[in-house]
């Protein structure tokens, strides 16, 4: 049974256009995983189904009484505590309960306490409500909004917090709290993954394989693709072509359907040039010698070509920002030390007596639980937060390249432009030309940074470290609003790279696909694990204990001969 349905959608942004005459059905137990590069319109999809944003033509439709949940993106960062969030999400009890007050201040009115009739009335409609209030769960609502809280990871003693003074994790998992506390039959999720720890993105696993209704979600993290999804959507020119099975699943079908359909048209165009050649010599005959049957035969060929359907010349490849990541100088074989290093922020330890060694060619990847201290072992690495006890070492031939997870290393008011520029001494056309490599549109170029989106934000960053050259780059979530196609760019350069890399990242494909050996924050302390990242999860899953032995059988006993009886013999 279908729960929601697109049909002939098209939508416009001034007088860019976003959707073309998309179609999408969405069954009522549907794992659907949108996917397709930056700004092809996942966003503005998930927010069309959502019913916050309209569509230009076209129709949706909806089951009725469909409910639906909508995790944007962007959590809001305010002074609204991570309860209210969550109480908020349910408006049909706070109606009510405005409802229910509006009664009580108008029993306690004394002109409604002089009218015995009125009070009636009032009493009546109060019932009505307190008898839907709690058909609807309310008595027993905020319980179950902090269970929800609870449930994805959030500490008691952050509940309270408002939302400015959490994490972007943790953000995540208050909107996630308020996207169940709905019961939804549909629920959207826009990068629900964005800023989450492994151990939580592990809970989101399963928190959408535990969910009965639809699921649609727009991810970059193909490990949780994997694991949730039963069907791809791939949202590109602004259409939808659907892939059954995962996203592993997905990869290998479109890349046997391309190539099928690359022989196809080459094919066909074999076939065409052919028609064409023998259309072309029945013409040439045909002024040569006045015959009619000449003319028919080559209007007979045309006609062949004219109702062939015609296979689109297939695009064996997306085009993907042109990141090459070279170093300018070799190094010493010791890059980075860090000797007892403590970090703290007052009287709060981050890191206590941490001790790394990092090496020539390296590719170290950090891990641990949001807060442990990633991004703050990062800085204490470039030597942008000082150190409270310890050494911090560097190689004298070492140049540093960093990637802050904030973009905070960019100029919100300068253009793209102007930090290629600033970077390199490039003249205009040249850095224009460049940012072309990188996906810019030529109207961007020459927009303020805050203006962009945060995954060209990031390929922004990334050109940079491209321009720096350095022989060590300290990555801090590089993968973070990059789609799955940059991040296989990023990914192919990384291998290629000749330089060390230390990487912060929840990425588990992307530190699967990199790393050989992984740091992991935990208590302030770091703990080294020599192999990649698979290899890691699996040296810290406790193994089940070995089943006991059987039980040895009983050792029989030897069975002893009857004794012979000796019948006395009665003597006389």
């Amino acid at each position: 049974m279908l729960a929601t349905s697109l049909s002939g959608v098209t939508k416009f942004y001034g007088g860019r256009q976003i959707l073309r005459g998309l179609d999408l059905a969405v069954d009522e137990r549907a794992r659907i995983g949108l996917v397709g590069p930056n700004g092809a319109g996942k966003s503005t999809l998930l927010r069309i189904l959502a019913g916050q944003e309209d569509v230009t033509s076209g129709e949706l439709t909806r089951r009725k009484g469909l409910r639906v949940a909508f995790l944007p993106q962007h959590i809001p960062s305010d002074e609204c505590g991570a309860l209210d969030v969550v109480l908020a999400g349910r408006p049909d009890l706070a109606e009510i309960e405005q409802r229910l007050a509006a009664c009580e201040a108008e029993l306690a009115a004394p002109e409604v306490a002089a009218d015995l009739a009125r009070i009636e009335r009032v009493l009546a409609r109060q019932e009505q409500l307190l008898r839907r209030f709690e058909e609807l769960g309310g008595p027993g609502f905020a319980g179950e909004a902090r269970s929800h809280l609870r449930a994805l990871g959030l500490a008691e003693e952050d509940i309270a917090l408002p939302m400015a003074a959490l994490s972007g994790g943790q953000r995540k998992l208050v909107g996630l709290a308020a996207c169940q506390a709905q019961r939804p039959d549909l629920l959207l999720l826009d990068e629900p993954e964005t800023h989450l720890d492994l151990p939580h993105r592990e809970g989101l696993e399963r928190f959408i394989r535990a969910f009965e209704g639809a699921v649609v979600i727009v991810s970059h993290d193909r490990y949780l693709l994997d694991e949730t999804v039963d069907t791809i959507a791939e949202l590109e020119n602004g259409a939808i072509t659907l892939w059954p099975g995962n996203y592993s699943a997905y990869t290998l079908a479109r890349e046997v359907a391309l190539l099928r359909q690359q022989q196809l048209y080459v094919a066909q165009q074999k076939e065409i040039a052919r028609l064409e050649e023998a259309i072309a010599r029945f013409k040439l005959w045909a002024s040569i010698v006045v015959d009619e049957r000449h003319i028919k035969q080559a209007r007979n060929k045309q006609r062949q070509i004219d109702a062939m359907e015609k296979v689109e010349r297939p695009v064996l490849s997306r085009r993907k920002m042109g990141l090459r990541l070279r170093s300018a100088e070799r190094g010493g074989q010791k890059v980075l030390e860090l000797r007892d290093a403590t970090v703290a922020f007052g009287d709060e330890p981050v890191l206590l007596g941490a001790d790394l060694l990092v090496r020539r060619g390296e590719r170290v990847g950090v891990v641990g639980a949001n807060g442990a201290g990633k991004s703050v072992l990062g800085k204490a690495l470039t030597g942008e937060l000082p150190l409270a006890d310890g050494e911090r070492w560097i190689g004298p031939s070492i140049a540093l390249g960093y990637f802050a997870q904030g973009h905070e290393t960019l100029d919100a008011e300068a253009s793209p432009l102007d930090h290629v520029r600033a970077a390199k001494p490039f003249n205009e056309t040249q850095a224009v030309s460049l940012l072309g490599r990188f996906l810019f549109r030529y109207e961007q170029v020459r927009q303020p940074v805050r203006t962009l989106s945060g995954g060209e934000r990031s390929r922004l960053q990334l050109l940079l470290l491209m321009l720096g050259s350095a022989n060590c780059l300290i990555l801090d979530e590089p993968t973070n609003h990059l789609d799955i196609d940059s991040a296989e760019a990023l990914e192919a350069a990384l291998e290629e790279y000749d330089g060390t890399v230390l990487v912060i990242s929840h990425d588990r494909y992307f530190l699967d696909r990199i790393t050989d050996r992984i740091v992991e924050v935990r208590d302030g302390e770091l703990h080294s694990f020599e192999g990649g990242y698979s290899a890691w999860v699996e040296a810290k899953t406790p193994r089940p204990a070995p089943p006991p032995p059987p039980p040895a059988p009983p050792v029989a006993k030897p069975v002893q001969p009857p004794a012979r009886r000796v019948r006395a013999q009665k003597r006389f």
